[in-house]
């Protein structure tokens, strides 16, 4: 029986929460003055007095409170608001692509989640929304972000399953004392509409109201894509800079995009086709539905015990009918009838002889109907205190969560289609490879429904985290967190379970796991901190709870992290330089040793370097920089898999990131930047890979104390390059954008 009976009554705690601050409007409110100019305490990693610098010293991702940067015995990279504002970033994978050491990965559809890696591996359940997990695939914006925090390596002793390569935080921006009138229209190239509101009203002394807005109708660079999303983000706070604090906080946002699954490949390259071509219908559409509510409560005993407790629901509907390209081969022009290449030639990255002119593309349907639901509550006691010499800050919690997820999945058959059986399973239309046209859902095409799969978990964790400072230069942090993950799944498809099926009628599994994270700081000055950490993590096979292959009741895959690294803080503080060398390795990675059967016997390694800086060079110029080397190698594999010594997926060498702005005068700013990835491969397999690119962007802004103007420019020389690889149907591969060009204007009112 389900744990939620109904849906989230959206309308009526919206008009709750935006009534609230109508109703007070009779309390005594502070006269009217710019945000920046309050000694607000913030939680996020960006504070208000700090507006329009890049380098943000604090972050909550590494400790569970805010932190100094340099007290952080892992590499951490935050990308604030002015960061995001500089360049135009819309989602959380623009803003994401500043990291190095992430790749975005080909989300389902191009649009259902973001879909990341970092370090190497994947982190798409390991995205967190002001540090309570995130877990549903749904497009993300960042209209109601103050910032994304990313900390890399293992992390399971702070954040539970999960967390191989390390986890991203979402900011939220949050109500303060002052008043914040602002809004934000964006108009580009190819019909690109966005604005955005940003409304904060003090209601008394101690609390305060925040609303957030977002509606956008954008197109890009690629023939037939049209997204048209509206979010509205409120959120109350009383008891602002009294012991108890009380924040209550909603994320309502409503999705119709298209999606894109990319290009395919042909010859273990991508198709050597325009890469403004859409192979898809027109009617295609992923429409999602997001709502997210949390309850945050804050007491200080004294200036020595907090105790904090947060509960986060999340509710994630989506309604997909896409089209996607499947397998390639050749079309009959007398009889019409499709011929596939062969399987083999599938497997080895499409190999064909005939040319690109002369192939067409097989589209199949991938329908399906997900609801996607999450209750979880954590609480902490944090508790500073003496031993002696010896200094602690130590943070004791538990956590307890309950997950579940429906997808009910249809297929879509066009029955004048001729030629190969197999070929044309739920096959709806054969397209051009080089020339796909544009059209909707055939006429005749017949929509079945198909396997149903009904997945749920419950989490129970208990961790303690504690930082001990023996003196001004010597800091070292211990951690341990219990996790016991219960999850069990089932599919409508082969209820016998017939030995062999790749697909099984349920499997369940209880895990128990034990993380542990240390780490030794040395700062010798205040301006150095060198440290060195150890932290590991687990993945249950049933993590994800979205798969309906392969899903067995087998020990979690184990990993293990090394880390040594420096930070330095330079220029009196306003330039911030770090350094890491690290290795992370899984121990028992799953490896498939028949169909649908998979074991433990697995082993897999990174090993990377990364640098970067941050912040003001001089008081007129700011950058962000960033350099990561990986070298990932499948350490060992079944013969199945054919896997062992190859790169891992979506895992590129190097990647270079800068971005860098000046201020000619007061009024004027100049900037721009680059990025730079190297190749990357499909999947583990190797044999489908996207050539590595530079692209770069330049921004143009005009500032006044009442309103901005700026210009952004996005690929600036219309480079051609691969954006985010697919593994499935012999690799498909998802082109980034063309030049664009968006102009925004901002005006506070």
């Amino acid at each position: 029986m389900s744990l939620f009976k109904t849906r989230p009554v959206h309308l009526a705690v919206l008009a709750a929460l935006v009534a609230l601050p109508a109703a007070a409007e009779t309390n005594q409110t502070a006269p009217e003055k710019s945000a920046e100019a309050l000694p607000e305490v913030s939680v996020s990693a960006t504070q208000a007095d700090d507006k329009g610098e890049y380098l943000a010293p604090v972050s909550t991702v590494g400790g569970k409170v805010p932190t100094a940067v340099r007290d952080i015995p892992q590499t951490v990279t935050v990308i604030n608001r002015a960061i995001l504002d500089a360049q135009g970033s819309a989602t959380l994978a623009d803003a994401l692509r500043n990291v190095p050491g992430i790749t975005i990965g080909g989300a389902e559809g191009g649009q259902i989640g973001t879909n990341i890696n970092l370090r190497g591996f994947s982190a798409r359940t390991d995205i967190y929304l002001d540090g309570m997990r995130d877990r549903g695939q749904y497009y993300r914006d960042t209209y109601y972000l103050d910032a994304v925090e990313v900390l890399k390596g293992p992390s399971s002793m702070l954040f539970g399953r999960g967390s191989t390569g390390g986890v991203v935080n979402q900011v939220r921006k949050q109500p303060i004392l002052g008043e914040i009138k602002e809004a934000t229209v964006t108009m580009g190239t190819d019909g690109y509409y966005r604005t955005t509101a940003d409304y904060n009203h003090q209601i008394s002394d101690t609390a305060a109201f925040r609303l957030n807005l977002m509606a956008q109708d954008t197109s890009t660079t690629r023939d037939v894509m049209e997204n048209q999303d509206f979010g509205i983000a409120p959120s109350l706070r009383f008891g602002i800079g009294t012991p108890t604090e009380v924040k209550l906080s909603a994320l309502l946002q409503r999705n119709h995009d298209m999606p894109d699954y990319g290009i395919p490949s042909v010859n273990g390259k991508p198709a050597n086709v325009s890469y403004d071509n859409y192979y898809g219908l027109t009617n295609d559409r992923t429409n999602q539905d997001a709502s997210i509510f949390n309850a945050a409560i804050k007491h200080a005993f004294n200036d020595s015990i907090t105790l904090r407790n947060q509960t986060q629901y999340g509710h994630y509907i989506t309604d997909a009918r896409e089209t996607y390209t499947g397998r390639i081969g050749t079309l009959n022009a007398g009889t019409g009838a499709f011929t596939s290449i062969s399987s083999t030639a599938i497997t080895n990255g499409n190999v064909t002889t005939t040319p690109t002119s002369g192939l067409s593309v097989l589209m199949l349907s991938h329908d399906r109907k997900i609801d996607d639901r999450s209750l979880n509550n954590q609480t902490d006691l944090v508790a500073k205190f003496d031993t002696g010499f010896i200094k602690h800050t130590m943070i004791v919690g538990a956590e307890i969560g309950h997950d579940e997820y429906t997808n009910q999945a249809y297929n879509r058959k066009n029955a004048a289609l001729t030629g190969s059986a197999t070929a044309l399973v739920n096959a709806v239309a054969v397209v051009s490879l080089e020339d796909p046209d544009a059209f909707s859902t055939p006429v005749g095409t017949i929509r079945t429904q198909g396997n149903r799969a009904e997945s749920s978990a419950n989490t129970l964790a208990a961790y303690f985290n504690d930082t001990l400072e023996f003196n001004k230069q010597w800091k070292a942090i211990v951690g341990l967190r219990w996790d016991q993950f219960r999850a069990e799944t089932s599919n409508s498809i082969n209820k016998t379970n017939t030995a062999g099926n790749t697909a099984l009628a349920a499997a369940s599994q209880n895990v128990e796991f034990t993380s542990v994270r240390s780490g030794l700081i040395y700062q010798p000055t205040d301006a150095q901190s060198y440290y060195m950490s150890y932290g590991t993590s687990f993945n249950p096979s049933l993590e994800a709870l979205t798969l309906t292959t392969g899903q067995q009741d087998i020990a979690p895959e184990k990993s293990r992290s090394y880390e040594v690294g420096s930070k330095w803080d330079l220029l009196d503080g306003s330039l911030s330089l770090t350094s890491a060398i690290f290795r992370i390795e899984k121990t028992n990675a799953r490896s498939l040793v028949s169909t649908g059967v998979y074991q433990n016997d697995g082993n897999v390694r990174v090993d990377g370097f990364e640098a970067g800086l941050t912040g003001r060079i001089t008081s007129k110029w700011q950058v962000m920089a960033g350099y990561t080397y990986l070298d990932s190698e499948i350490l060992k594999a079944s013969a199945l898999d054919n896997t062992e010594g190859n790169k891992l997926a979506n895992t590129p060498r190097n990647t270079v990131l800068l971005w860098t702005t000046y201020n000619l005068t007061p009024e004027w700013e100049i900037g721009g930047g680059a990025t730079h990835l190297s190749s990357v491969y499909a999947s583990n397999t190797n044999v489908v890979e996207a050539n590595g690119y530079t692209r770069y962007d330049a921004t143009a802004a005009y500032h006044q104390p009442k309103y901005d103007l700026r210009l952004n420019v996005l690929n600036l020389t219309d480079k051609d390059y691969i954006a985010s690889v697919i593994p499935s149907d012999g690799g498909r591969s998802v082109p980034g954008i063309g030049r664009t060009a968006l102009a925004t204007f901002t005006y506070r009112f």
